[in-house]
C-alpha cells in the first residue's frame, strides 16, 4: 500500500499490454474520440498547470498541436512528464487517465492532427473553409506534442473505481465479514 508521498511498486510497473487493454476498451475508445483532453504538466516556475487542449488519438499516441511560441513548450522541454484526463459530464462520470512523456516535434505548416482535432466542432462547410484559411494565415508552423501512454486507467464507476474508493470498498467488505 502506498503511503503519503510514496508510489507503490505496482503503480510504477504497468505492462504495455495492460495499457493497451485499458485503451482498447469501448468506453476508452469513446473518450479517445472526444475533442478535448486536459493536459497537466509542471510549469518552469515549478507550479502545476492543467489546460484543455484539442487532441487526436492515432491508436498509439495522443497528439496535441500548439503554436511555436506557447509557454508550455519550454516547460515540457524542461520536464516532459505529463498527465492527461478525458472525461464526461454525465452521471456516472467516465474518466480516462493517462500518463507519459511528451515529445515535441516542430513542423512547418499546419499538422494534419490539428485540423483533425478540430474536425468534430460544429461548423458549416463554409465556416470550416473560413476557419482553415484563418489557421493557415496565422501559423507558419506548429509544434506537435506527442505522448505515448506509459500508464492508463479507466474509471467508469460501474466496472472500475478510483483506487481510494476501491480501498474503501475492500475495507467495508472486511468489516461486514467480521
Amino acid at each position: 500500500m502506498a503511503t503519503k508521498g510514496h508510489v507503490t511498486k505496482k503503480e510504477l510497473t504497468v505492462q504495455p499490454n495492460e495499457i493497451t487493454d485499458v485503451l482498447n476498451r469501448p468506453i476508452s475508445q469513446e473518450l479517445l474520440a472526444r475533442d478535448l483532453i486536459r493536459l497537466a504538466y509542471v510549469a518552469k516556475d515549478g507550479t502545476p498547470r492543467a489546460i484543455p487542449i484539442g487532441f487526436t488519438w492515432n491508436g498509439a499516441e495522443i497528439v496535441m498541436c500548439t503554436s511555436k511560441n506557447a509557454p508550455k513548450l519550454s516547460a515540457l522541454r524542461h520536464n516532459p512528464a505529463v498527465a492527461m484526463t478525458i472525461d464526461t459530464e454525465v452521471h456516472p462520470p467516465k474518466m480516462l487517465l493517462i500518463r507519459g512523456p511528451a515529445e515535441l516535434d516542430v513542423v512547418e505548416g499546419i499538422p494534419d492532427e490539428y485540423l483533425e482535432a478540430s474536425g468534430t466542432y460544429q461548423m458549416t462547410p463554409e465556416q470550416r473553409v473560413e476557419w482553415e484559411a484563418e489557421v493557415r494565415s496565422l501559423y507558419d508552423g506548429m509544434v506537435r506534442i506527442v505522448v505515448t501512454p506509459t500508464w492508463a486507467k479507466l474509471i467508469d464507476f460501474e466496472t472500475t473505481l478510483p483506487s481510494a474508493v476501491e480501498e474503501l470498498v475492500r475495507q467495508r467488505e472486511e468489516r461486514q465479514r467480521a
